[in-house]
């Protein structure tokens, strides 16, 4: 099958078009025909050796961890799915190996769940991995109606499906981001603010008596957080382990079926919505992670165009 993989650490140069074999099909797992791939900044920081203290990577390496297909088989004992279903996952198994930049990808049942049928395949390629993150930060927070959030890069893939999740929960949501992506914020239901030198009078002016929670979804932030915050007010980030420092919490995403129903039923009752800014064929995925590394994204990245 045709995959794009690397067979070391470095930059975009050791991503490559290779041909793979068709992974096996293990009992209680589904093998997906790929119909598009969400491209995360994790793919290109594990390609760069960013996590190698944490996660066990076997050469060759196909990337990708978010997926939306079709069911092209089923091993035994894997009576959730059937040959045809529509799905999508975040692909995310302890080792990092065969991943979801290829024809055909094999995942265990457990972190599969049906596609929302209003979400086209692009869509449904982005939401994973960035929909679980701001779910599982909400619910860290545990935020209540009428409570004040402050998200660092609003704009962000993550920070955009945070203030959807938290303005239905009845949350008030101040987002950090640029100029140009302002208007599609106040869309959204957040109050925009300029990142920056002078964010925490900015964020005052809008909660003179301090937010209830801070949700880093950027790093490098953590003394404007602390200083928004009022007494006794959570924070929580995605990028910033020091935060276990200073009364924090650190977010790291599992895999889960459970987790992926609920957001599909947060995005079929029209709760939900996906942006997505840019496509690329699977064989560019080289200047996807490029716009990925480049940080001005306005939406998620997402390869399409996997067969032939």
């Amino acid at each position: 099958m045709k995959a794009m993989t690397y067979n070391k650490y470095g930059g975009t140069e050791v991503l490559k078009q290779a041909v793979t074999p068709i992974p096996k099909v293990a009992p209680g797992s589904v093998l997906i025909r790929v119909k598009a791939a969400g491209v995360n900044p994790v793919d290109w920081k594990i390609m760069g050796g960013g996590l190698d203290g944490i996660m066990d990577v076997n050469f060759p390496v196909i990337p990708g961890w978010d997926v939306a297909g079709v069911v092209e088989a089923v091993g035994f004992d894997t009576p959730e799915f059937k040959v045809g279903d529509e799905v999508f996952s975040y692909g995310r198994r302890d080792t990092v190996k065969g991943g979801t930049f290829a024809e055909l990808v094999a995942l265990p049942a457990s972190i599969v769940t049906h596609k929302p049928s209003n979400l086209s395949w692009v869509q449904a390629a982005a939401l994973p991995l960035t929909g679980l993150t701001a779910q599982r930060t909400l619910d860290a927070l545990g935020l209540l109606a009428g409570s004040t959030l402050l998200i660092h890069n609003g704009s962000g893939s993550v920070g955009r499906s945070c203030i959807q999740l938290a303005v239905t929960d009845g949350v008030r949501v101040i987002a950090t981001a640029s100029a140009k992506n302002h208007a599609r914020l106040r869309e959204l239901g957040a109050e925009p603010v300029d990142y920056g030198t002078g964010l925490v009078d900015r964020v005052r002016a809008l909660a003179p008596d301090g937010v209830d929670a801070v949700a880093d979804f950027i790093g490098g932030v953590l003394d404007d957080s602390l200083a928004a915050l009022k007494d006794g007010g959570r924070h929580a980030s995605i990028a910033d382990r020091t935060v276990l420092s200073h009364g924090g919490q650190y977010i790291w995403v599992r895999p889960g079926t459970g987790e992926l129903e609920r957001l599909s039923l947060l995005v079929e009752d029209g709760t939900l919505s996906v942006d997505v800014a840019q496509t690329f064929p699977l064989q560019e995925a080289a200047s996807a992670f490029e716009a990925s590394m480049s940080g001005h994204g306005s939406g998620k990245i997402v390869l399409t165009e996997f067969s032939d």
